[in-house]
């Protein structure tokens, strides 16, 4: 057995990449800049150094662990060496924390505490630069970048884009896009990862907070929020509150405190999306064309298809989004309402930065008018909770408004890869005995590979399903299947790693055990939901007969 002696105490290890990963797993927590397990190593912050007992300092992030190596994590040439580094990067940081949106989820600002730097000697001499706010989804500060490289790796290895990259050498090194342009210049679909691993507060989400307290506050509005499946299990995270645990119930009280007229689930959205999906893919099925089916549900998805593989536009669904369809069919019931005549603004709380571009899309607007008019992610919607002097840990439950206050486990697991299909799949077997439900569920759709494929009989025809996160795993999949090397009839893609619960808005960091516990959160939300198929909710019923009855194709359809 191979083993390390760590501050003089020996640690086994097996296959372990890095002598990061076994420091780290002893319960030292090195800090680090530019190291994620998810990203290749890239040693450029120098966090992580240690040193052996020959006196020699080296990265533990870029180190292979050898049987025999003596290391000691936090001598005096190791303290004095972390703590110049934080100095020589606030030195060149834009040091206005009190006002950063990054301000308590800093790692600068963290290690900075940490570390007992309370004095910056060095002058800094890095000139200014603009602060790239084009884009509808993120906010890219470059004074404020650390250059770790994160954000670049992410666009790169995770997604597969390349949008940004290091431009310049030396004192002038800088993130930037090709030739400088603006974020909203380039092909970048804003699903928001590179903010998710940036570890200050260079790239942050586009706030929406202040037009909704506009609308909150004006007597002559009713503002109607929608909410993700995804958010509620990530919300917490911030209030104390153990992570994964669905706290749905307190999120709605909050809402109903900080003002907002009525509040519902999108995953009532979800369950329309599910009968209309279901309902579109059996048409093709039965018609052979414009196969395979790709799901519509995530906007950085829609958009990365119809700019990097627009030979395949038509094969993506007609349906709008659950975000989408629940905002059109709220705008219509208010337009029918002969009681309450104030203008409704629909606030969509979602996991995803991708969503503050889908609502402005031109086929999201319903004769004329937006569907959504606004969309605060996770992360926002708990300044705004907090701004209320509101703790989420000690707000007494509430249930959701009515008429739309009831949805089924189905829609719930839109939040996690796989969760589409699942729901799709539920409404086609159109059982509810739990042998049926637990055959779909080990089809192997469920878990976090990046492509996963499953064959399911549909009647007296075996279909062909891959569910897919990640931009580079897409890309990967559309290219086999222009080459004809596979076949699929159904494709569910989600633009983050791991579906939404892992969104570019949802609260940092998003570490393996965060993704686990959100993960399990969601399928325990359907556990406990006493509805498991979309079909079988009784409000669904009702709206088909009702509200959108002549109307379905119109607003619930984007062509």
């Amino acid at each position: 057995m191979k083993c390390i002696t760590i501050n003089n105490r020996k640690v086994t290890f097996t296959d372990e990449k890095n002598v990061l990963t076994i420091i780290r797993k002893v319960g030292i927590d090195l800090p680090t800049f530019c190291y994620h397990s998810e990203l290749s190593t890239y040693g450029a912050c120098r966090m992580c150094v240690v040193e052996d007992d020959r006196g020699r300092i080296f990265a533990a992030c870029s180190e292979t662990p050898r049987d025999g190596m003596v290391i000691y994590t936090n001598t005096p040439r190791i303290q004095h060496h972390r703590k110049m580094i934080i100095e020589l990067l606030l030195a060149s940081h834009c040091r206005d924390c009190t006002t950063c949106k990054a301000s308590g989820d800093c790692k600068l600002q963290q290690y900075a505490v940490e570390m007992g730097v309370d004095t910056v000697r060095f002058q800094n001499t890095r000139k200014e630069l603009p602060v790239d706010d084009s884009s509808q989804c993120i906010v890219y500060d470059p004074n404020k970048c650390i250059l770790c490289g994160n954000c670049v790796r992410t666009c790169d290895e995770i997604q597969g884009m390349g949008i940004i990259n290091f431009a310049f050498r030396g004192a002038d090194t800088r993130i930037s896009t090709a030739f400088g342009k603006k974020i909203s210049e380039t092909k970048c679909v804003g699903c928001g990862q590179c903010r998710v691993f940036c570890p200050t507060g260079a790239i942050t989400i586009k706030q929406d907070i202040n037009p909704v307290w506009k609308a909150i506050n004006d007597p002559e509005v009713r503002v109607v929020a929608q909410i993700a499946p995804a958010v509620r299990v990530a919300i917490g995270d911030k209030f104390g509150i153990p992570k994964g645990q669905n706290s749905l119930g307190k999120l709605v009280a909050a809402l109903h405190h900080v003002g907002f007229d009525e509040v519902y689930d999108t995953n009532f959205g979800a369950d329309l999306t599910v009968m209309e999906e279901s309902r579109e893919l059996l048409e093709r099925l039965e018609s052979g064309k414009n196969l395979p089916l790709f799901t519509s549900c995530c906007p950085a998805w829609v958009k990365f298809l119809e700019t990097r593989h627009p030979e395949f536009k038509d094969n993506v669904s007609t349906c709008r989004s659950p975000q989408q369809m629940f905002g059109a069919l709220l705008k219509e019931d208010a337009r029918l309402n002969e009681v309450d005549k104030r203008k409704t603004v629909v606030v969509s709380i979602m996991p995803c930065t991708a969503k503050k571009a889908e609502i402005t899309r031109e086929e999201h607007f319903t004769d004329g008018c937006q569907d959504v008019d606004y969309v605060l992610t996770t992360t926002e919607t708990i300044r705004m909770i907090k701004a209320a002097g509101i703790n989420l840990a000690y707000v007494p439950e509430e249930s959701l408004d009515m008429p739309f206050g009831l949805a089924s486990g189905a829609g719930a697991i839109f939040g996690v890869t796989g969760g589409v299909t699942e729901a799709v799949l539920r409404r086609l077997v159109n059982s509810t005995r739990v042998e049926d439900l637990e055959s779909i569920s080990f089809t192997g759709i469920r878990g976090f590979d990046g492509i996963k494929e499953a064959t399911v009989k549909i009647g007296d025809k075996d279909v062909k399903i891959a569910v897919v996160s990640g931009l580079k795993n897409a890309d990967e999949l559309l290219n086999r299947i222009k080459a004809g090397q596979v076949h699929y009839d159904f494709v569910e893609v989600m633009a983050c790693r791991r579906g939404c619960i892992a969104g570019g808005g949802q609260p940092v960091p998003i570490g393996n055990h965060t993704k686990q516990a959100r993960y399990d959160g969601i399928y325990n939300v359907d556990k406990q939901s006493p509805i498991k198929l979309s079909n079988e909710n009784p409000i669904i019923t009702n709206v088909y007969n009702g509200i959108l009855k002549g109307k379905e194709h119109k607003l619930l359809h984007n062509r």
